[in-house]
This record gives structure tokens, sequence and C-alpha cells, in this order.
């Protein structure tokens, strides 16, 4: 399924998290906490300001994004999850 996002809202595909530890500990799936950092996978177009003029948003697909603990709507496409999120709730790109 094709999705292509709205406005200012963004597609990103959350980035598994580490089974182990440093130490080599394995995390059982009980105790793991969801990923804060996910893969932009759809851009929307932006939002109009008042002179109807298209605001552009600043990240791009197939960035690595840090987002707030609580940010988007979760959807599965395809028995993947991902989240749709408003372009507000990222709040870094992670540099290559």
């Amino acid at each position: 399924m094709k999705l292509k996002p709205l406005g200012d809202r963004l597609l990103v595909k959350r980035l598994e998290v580490e089974e182990r530890t440093i130490g080599g500990i394995i995390i059982p799936d009980s105790a793991k906490e969801k990923p804060l950092k996910g893969e932009v996978v759809a851009v929307g177009p932006g939002k109009l300001d008042d002179s109807g003029a298209r605001i552009a948003i600043g990240v791009k697909e197939g960035e690595i994004v840090l987002f707030a603990k609580y940010a988007g709507t979760e959807i599965s496409i395809d028995g993947v999850d991902h989240l749709v999120m408003r372009e507000d709730d990222i709040l870094a790109v992670v540099a290559a």
C-alpha cells in the first residue's frame, strides 16, 4: 500500500532497538521501550501560510530523525509499523 501524507505530516518507520546491552545482557520484549528514532519514508507537501504560499518541510525522505515519545499515530502498512506525525514532532535529524 502506498501512503502520501498531507500538509505538514510525515510517514516514519521506527528503527529497531538493540536486543542486547553493551554488557551482553539480552533485553526481553516486555522491558523494551519503543525506539524514538526512525527513517522518514514519505513527506507531505508542507502547510500553507496565511497568504496561501506553501511552507516546505525541513526533512527529506530517507533521513533518520529523533521524535518525541508520544508523537504521531501508529499505523501498520503491509505488516510493518509506521507513524504518521507532524513536522513539529521531529526533535532532530541524525547527521550521517
